[in-house]
């Protein structure tokens, strides 16, 4: 039983790791940002609910035009994505679970690289990535992708009040980052998404980015069936008129199938990489 629950833990780690094998590196001087009594550990350290939420947010991301701009014309997505997806896990593991030194370390080196990201739309119009209207769109879907995705598949009855305390928290990294508005609150964060529908696009551009993420391959054949569960919850998770708009859809018996099939995958990933055995702990901290 050991051995299974080591070879199932190793396969899920390799994940998270380059492809020199090196894992996300954590300093822990102090107790960083938010300390292990938070509720950014609690969601942040569920690996399975944090992958959905991540496809789910990233396919929301993509359908505002400036967010998308800056990937198409200066992300090595299209070339690496896994590469890419591996350092927005280690920017999230960093100001998550770091030492402050580390965390705000990682949000200014965010910062310098945005910095160079700028252009213009199709239609013109100038962007920047460190506008503060597209970096709060960025820092709320993917709160709240987060959130809803441990909802679902870790904790059903998260309260209001927990849900708020999560968002009070992220509100640091969203201001640090350079994001406004940044919600405060669950339903804040809700209203956010909803007001900023009218803005939101989707082209060709939008369809060859999220075609790439949805059919990039499984790092490993043992992870294939791991693998395309997540990118299934990851479009179950998306809200129905997101879904319309990348021209994806699901039926009820397949949203049945995928829900149930992602709680069990859920409950064997945790008991893989526990007790001690969390992505965070795989780094430079046990």
């Amino acid at each position: 039983m050991q051995t299974l629950r080591d070879s199932i833990g190793t396969e899920i780690r390799r994940i998270f790791a380059d492809p020199g094998g090196k894992v996300i590196e954590i300093s822990r001087e102090d107790d960083g940002l938010f300390g292990p009594t938070s509720a950014c550990w609690q969601v942040h350290g569920d690996v399975t609910a944090m992958m959905i939420g991540g496809i789910a947010s990233l396919l929301l991301q993509m359908l505002d035009p400036r967010v998308l701009a800056g990937v198409w014309d200066h992300s090595v997505f299209r070339q690496d994505m896994r590469g890419r997806l591996r350092r927005t896990a280690a920017f999230l593991a960093r100001t998550t679970y770091g030492d402050t030194e580390q965390a705000l370390g990682e949000i200014a080196r965010i910062r310098r690289i945005h910095d160079h990201v700028h252009g213009t739309l199709p239609d013109g119009t100038p962007y920047h990535a460190n506008d503060p209207e597209a970096l709060a769109w960025v820092h709320v879907t993917e709160s709240l992708c987060f959130v809803d995705s441990f909802i679902r598949y870790r904790k059903p009855h998260m309260s209001l009040r927990e849900r708020d305390r999560y968002f009070e928290e992220m509100t640091q990294v969203g201001e640090l980052l350079g994001a406004d508005p940044v919600p405060r609150s669950y339903r804040d964060a809700q209203m956010y998404i909803r007001d900023a529908r009218s803005r939101l696009r989707f082209d060709e551009r939008t369809r060859e980015i999220a075609d790439l993420l949805l059919n990039q391959p499984a790092s490993s054949a043992a992870l294939a069936p791991f693998h395309h569960m997540t990118m299934q919850a990851g479009i179950d998770l998306l809200p129905g008129w997101a879904r319309s708009m990348h021209g994806l859809s699901i039926s009820l018996p397949a949203r049945l199938a995928v829900r149930g099939g992602t709680t069990g995958m859920a409950a064997i990933t945790r008991w893989a990489l526990a007790p001690g055995r969390t992505v965070r702990g795989s780094g430079a901290a046990a």
